[in-house]
């Protein structure tokens, strides 16, 4: 049982860890083509918004597999 809540976790971080790498790449693109890098308020959309929704959901699932994780095995 064990294992495989270190795998799910695993897994979890991983791809929690390419949402997060995702969303600075598409944040970073504007500072580098001369845009302004902060500042300015823009509401997310289209798939922004979903990646965003997304990380939310995978960081909630972590934590909650952690505790999981904890509960379990130590």
């Amino acid at each position: 049982m064990a294992t495989y809540l270190n795998l799910a976790q695993i897994v979890l971080g991983a791809a929690l860890i390419a949402a997060i790498v995702l969303q600075s790449k598409e944040a970073g693109l504007g500072g580098f083509m001369g845009g302004e890098a902060g500042g300015v308020f823009r509401a997310r959309r289209g798939v922004e918004k979903t990646l965003f929704n997304i990380t939310i959901v995978l960081s909630v699932l972590f934590f909650a597999m952690a505790l999981v994780n904890v509960m379990v095995v130590g």
